[in-house]
């Protein structure tokens, strides 16, 4: 990592940095004498380099996860073939995914008989699928950009673990899942996701059960979605989604295999017609996705004997389908497998209709699709036992568990207790880049308080402005999507259609699409709008973007089922909710939103937060003190000198309707 070492001759834009220098050393200690360590490495120092290379290095077997698809694509594609080049290893490096993300044969031969795409364009999408499986060696969905992440096709050209037979399967010997899981036994470092991780915890089918004990260490990246990822899969579940998938298969397969025993469509039909009476008793939105509390009988808002009474209908709905299915399962492998399902999720429905148990928490997740869920609060008791299963935590592999903000409190405690890694290591790497320097922090001291309505309306306001004294070149982060779509609307409706500046909205196309507009040359300047996932994960460096509007403090929700039952644990612990979770929680966000705007030794940029509370209250100036630091703008005046020294005079548009 010197000045004049392999890294810097060889990978584009590379530069050595102390702090890279210092947690790649305590990694690789960490891997050579075992243990677990927790890194927090500041925007800009390097974590991914700090940490491959001692595991590339070390001559082990490493295991990265990391919280998102994208992040493991740019990890297997870019980051590690980089490292291996500059250092010339010969190491072997594996992808492995979950099921869905990779196109199983046997079901592709199956969904263009299946009447279950009525719609030109997903036959077309169907097609391009078929043309496209010809040619793949690694029957990655990824590689088909083109194809929608929600498109109805997917579920028909992917299998999952109920669905599979496995080495009954006649296109076994071709398996893109079998095949994928052959090369990450056989690879020296694999990359995987959390999701992947976790669900394998009880089901132990992925291949990351035999995997971890072949490995010296295991890598977490973006370790501070751990618990929230983790507690999805360390509990119970069961959705409408999971049953119309099985009721799609059971008219694929009982017309493939037994055509005329049973009107298949008709039990199809039931099911279905069942579960929108359920959805329809929970009320659920289109959109968006909410949590519905669930502490006694039903879940709130739901009237119990309502309740009952649609489940019950989709039990008998259920038993009808199995009772036919059960007259003719013998006639094929495929029919058996689809009876196996049937009577698991029959399990999992029995298990639902019986009020909650304690230790846990269950809620309703409500949206497009329902799911029912129950899951620990946490997942430190789990990673316990997973850590120290051996015995002793060095004798089996290294963890090293990293991101770029995993809390504000003094040696990361509230991470390393909900996370149950107590006596790890713990290292804080401040990041590099010259905050002082290249940016300032506006806080408008005379914006109405959140809990306002006026308080979309004022922040729209105040983008509008600066996005015309910038030419574009905004993000706004809302911590709503009420909150988001209101902003836009205001921002849409003052802005001439045919002006220099464009509105993107999250939702209106992928995450990717938006971002590639928003970093393109052209003649427009863009205002992106966005919530959830564009909190992280978003690298625009450069001028493209260099002011970041954040709505307020990233408080989550109260009502908020898990964060509720939280708070209570807390409370009977005698601790206080609002101090040890709540606001390292928010803290955590407000950091990686914070840290969407200095991307680069070079960048420069203005962060404006619109939330009085970080001036009036304490909990706001300590939320302050824990951002990097930066000059604190008082007055409007000083934010809009700000903005003029980013860009030339000439961008702004004299005939704006935002007032200047």
């Amino acid at each position: 990592m010197a000045a004049q070492g392999p890294l810097a001759r060889s990978v584009e834009g590379f530069r050595p940095r102390e702090g890279q220098r210092v947690m790649a050393d305590a990694i690789a200690k960490t891997l050579e004498q075992g243990g677990v360590m927790v890194v927090e490495a500041g925007t800009g120092v390097g974590k991914t380099f700090a940490y491959l290379l001692p595991a590339l290095l070390s001559g082990g077997r490493t295991l990265i996860s990391t919280a998102t698809k994208a992040l493991q694509d740019q990890l297997f594609g870019r980051d590690i073939p980089q490292l291996l080049a500059a250092l010339g290893l010969p190491t072997r490096v594996a992808l492995l995914k979950g099921r869905t993300s990779y196109l199983c044969l046997s079901r592709l031969q199956q969904a263009r008989h299946s009447g279950m795409l009525p719609r030109p364009a997903d036959l077309r999408a169907l097609a391009s699928v078929e043309h496209w499986a010809l040619v793949t060696r690694n029957g990655d969905l990824a590689e088909l950009a083109a194809l929608d992440e929600q498109s109805p096709v997917i579920p028909l050209v992917t299998s999952t673990r109920e669905n599979c037979t496995g080495t009954q399967c006649s296109q076994f010997q071709g398996c893109h899942v079998y095949r994928a899981r052959r090369e990450a036994m056989a690879a020296d470092v694999v990359v995987i996701n959390h999701h992947l991780f976790f669900a394998d915890w009880n089901v132990r089918e992925s291949g990351v059960a035999e995997l971890l004990p072949t490995v010296n260490a295991v890598v977490f990246d973006e370790a501070h979605q751990l618990n929230e990822i983790g507690i999805q899969f360390l509990g119970r579940q069961l959705g409408t989604g999971q049953l119309l998938a099985w009721g799609r298969d059971l008219v694929t397969l009982g017309l493939l295999h037994a055509r005329g025993f049973a009107d298949w469509q008709e039990l199809a039909m039931r099911l279905e017609g069942a579960l929108a009476e359920w959805q329809l008793a929970c009320k659920a939105p289109a959109a968006p996705q909410t949590r519905l509390r669930w502490v006694g009988e039903a879940p709130q808002g739901v009237v119990p004997a309502q309740w009952h009474q649609v489940l019950a209908q989709v039990d008998r709905a259920l038993a009808d389908a199995i009772a036919a299915l059960t007259s003719v399962a013998g006639a094929a492998e495929a029919l058996v497998a689809l009876h196996s399902r049937a009577l698991a999720l029959v399990e999992q429905l029995t298990h639902f209709r019986q009020p909650p148990t304690d230790g846990g928490v269950r809620w309703i997740e409500s949206g497009i699709r329902l799911r029912m869920q129950e899951s620990p609060l946490t997942i430190a008791d789990a990673l316990r036992e997973r850590l120290i299963e051996s015995g002793d935590v060095h004798a089996g592999p290294a963890w090293v568990f990293t991101s770029a903000t995993l809390g504000q409190d003094a040696g990361l405690a509230s991470f390393v207790s909900t996370h149950g890694l107590e006596g790890a290591q713990v290292l804080q790497v401040s990041s590099p880049f010259d905050y002082a320097r290249q940016a300032c922090l506006y806080v408008p001291a005379g914006f109405p308080k959140p809990s306002d309505t006026r308080h979309s309306d004022e922040v729209a306001e105040l983008v509008g402005q600066a996005a015309h004294l910038l030419g574009g070149r905004t993000l706004v982060l809302t911590t709503t999507l009420r909150a988001m779509r209101r902003i836009a609307d205001i921002l849409r409706a003052r802005l001439p259609e045919s002006g220099s500046l464009q509105v993107l909205l999250q939702g209106e196309a992928s995450k990717r699409e938006l971002l590639a507009r928003f970093t393109g040359a052209g003649e427009s300047g863009y205002v992106l709008v966005a919530t959830g996932s564009f909190w992280e994960g978003v690298d625009v460096p450069g001028d493209a973007l260099q002011l970041v509007v954040i709505d307020k403090i990233p408080f989550a929700p109260p009502d908020d089922p898990v964060v509720e039952a939280r708070c209570l644990q807390l409370e009977a612990e005698g601790k206080s909710p609002f101090t040890c979770y709540q606001l390292p929680q928010a803290a955590m966000a407000l950091k990686q939103g914070v840290g969407r705007l200095i991307r680069r030794e070079t960048d420069r940029g203005v962060l404006v937060i619109c939330d009085v509370r970080l001036l009036q209250m304490g909990y706001g100036r300590s939320l302050l003190a824990s951002l990097p630091d930066m000059p604190l703008l008082g007055h409007v005046e000083e934010f809009h000198q700000a903005l003029r020294a980013l860009t030339k005079p000439s961008t702004m548009d004299p005939y704006s309707s935002f007032r200047l």
